[in-house]
């Protein structure tokens, strides 16, 4: 990699952290220069605007919770287990990682709304790209007979995302992980005695 594409890495990596706990609007371009330690221009090398990196550094996050939800399946052959793997990847968020302030996706849901369109528009990508994910994991384990015939693929990516996404907003809002793993708990469950096949 060139200097140049270092420094451009290293700038996503702080600006994804910080957004993604300060939201875009809570973070100025004050607080960006503070975490990566350069100047105005230093920054305007690598992006065109405050927008442009807002979209970038979320990108960036995306990137490394596709990269987690990559491994939380690899080299698992069952569709349980593997459903039990995304599960773990939304209980990680919680606690931090890959990044701080819990779910980018949520985090830029929330924040964005109307008021930045193209952000808005990138969480719900990130969103259908999950959906789709979980809908082939079910469907893929009913092909091979792990998953009961009669369940809805797309009922099953709602309600673990549904509940593991609020059960991070509550995990944030009271400051301790008891929620998330409660929920985890329940659906880790539900996978075992609901979906299962035989």
């Amino acid at each position: 990699m060139t200097k140049g594409t270092d420094t451009k890495e290293a700038i996503l990596q702080q600006a994804a952290q910080l957004f993604n706990r300060r939201g875009f609007f809570g973070a100025a371009l004050s607080d960006v220069m503070d975490v990566t330690g350069l100047e105005k221009g230093g920054i305007y090398n690598h992006f065109k605007s405050k927008e442009d990196l807002a979209l970038q550094a979320f990108d960036y996050a995306i990137g490394l919770l596709r990269e987690e939800f990559g491994n939380s399946v690899k080299g698992k052959r069952d569709a349980v287990e593997r459903l039990q793997g995304v599960i773990t990847v939304f209980e990680r968020q919680a606690a931090g990682y890959p990044l701080p302030g819990g779910c980018p996706v949520m985090n830029t849901a929330i924040e964005a709304d109307d008021a930045l369109p193209a952000l808005r528009e990138r969480a719900r990508q990130a969103m259908d790209e999950w959906h789709d994910f979980i809908d082939r994991i079910v469907r893929r384990g009913q092909e091979k007979g792990e998953i009961k015939a009669e369940v809805d693929s797309k009922l099953v990516s709602t309600i673990l995302i549904s509940t593991m996404e609020g059960a991070i907003m509550q995990s944030k809002l009271y400051g301790n992980l008891q929620p998330v793993e409660r929920a985890a708990a329940y659906l880790n469950a539900y996978l075992v005695h609901e979906l299962r096949a035989n």
